[in-house]
């Protein structure tokens, strides 16, 4: 087997291409905080003109609403620009929206609304709208801090042997309860699919970045993909030659949606809790050819053959 050495490469890489990340959000969450002082701007000055613009009546009342929304678009805005990272600020958008497309959903159903014009200007306000949910989320999932495990056991087995069994990852499931499946694409790519809440699934692409048996394999989630995460399990001789020490390494950046749930259930609540029971079947699977699971009702204990009944 070729060996593979790439945790440098990858270090630098990853680096470069997350900072890169983080700036096309800050831009972009700049421009959002330039749009939202402007506009909060114009509703405070010029309130009569707006509601004019949009279509709806031109009331006191209605100007003195419109002052206020204004007043909250100069807040956000401000609050974008004062910080690098202003997720929170941002997440203040999408509320100011939803408020927004409430009070032109009201509008429309008024007899001397511009109907056209609110429509339009709802239009305007839902994009606006979706363009700040992907601000935010995006601005959320590249500061929050990453969540970092390390876990270990010994197996009295061959460390040549427990490598050969790990490297092939396609039999990973057998033994990580919430991995659905592992589709080896190549000798570096693979495919991965965890189970999620309602009977659906998530699915990101690995790639492995260094490969030295029987020592060490380390890989990273392809970038883009839904579940961020990279790693590392090292093959130590035992003490007193008693086998193997499994080391594992994880770093995942927790997403949020669907694919947070089943990060969630992938890892436990507890990660940590969650990677060690991982480990503790594997070494029933590698020591005794199959993993025991909680009783049954009958009070023995159920065998689970190679991830069968669990």
């Amino acid at each position: 087997m070729a060996h593979t050495r790439r945790g440098g490469e990858y270090g630098s890489r990853a680096r470069g291409a997350r900072e890169g990340g983080i700036e096309s959000s800050e831009r972009l969450a700049r421009a959002l905080g330039w749009f939202s002082v402007g506009l909060g701007l114009a509703e405070l000055v010029d309130p009569g003109r707006v509601a004019r613009l949009i279509g709806v009546a031109d009331r006191p009342e209605r100007r003195l609403l419109l002052r206020a929304l204004g007043l909250r678009e100069l807040t956000s805005g401000a609050g974008i620009l004062a910080r690098r990272r202003p997720t929170g600020w941002l997440w203040s958008r999408v509320g100011g929206d939803a408020i927004d497309l409430g009070f032109l959903a009201q509008a429309l159903g008024e007899p001397h609304a511009n109907r056209t014009r609110v429509a339009t200007a709802s239009a305007a306000v839902a994009g606006v709208t979706a363009l700040d949910v992907y601000a935010s989320e995006r601005m959320r999932r590249q500061t929050a801090e990453p969540l970092r495990v390390r876990r270990a056991i010994t197996v009295y087995k061959p460390r040549e042997e427990v490598y050969g069994f790990w490297r092939d990852f396609e039999k990973l499931p057998r033994f990580m309860q919430h991995l659905d499946a592992v589709e080896v694409l190549d000798g570096r790519r693979s495919r991965w699919r965890a189970k999620a809440p309602a009977g659906t699934t998530v699915e990101w692409e690995a790639e492995t970045v260094e490969d030295l048996p029987p020592h060490r394999i380390a890989w990273r989630s392809i970038d883009g993909a839904s579940v961020p995460n990279r790693g590392s399990v090292e093959f130590q001789p035992a003490p007193g030659g008693r086998g193997t020490e499994i080391v594992v390494d994880l770093e995942y950046q927790p997403p949020g949606g669907s694919a947070g749930a089943a990060v969630a259930k992938l890892f436990g609540q507890e990660p940590g809790l969650q990677i060690g029971q991982d480990l503790r079947r594997l070494k029933q699977l590698l020591e005794t050819g199959e993993i025991t699971t909680a009783e049954s009702p009958s009070g023995r204990r159920r065998p689970s053959l190679f991830g069968g009944n669990r």
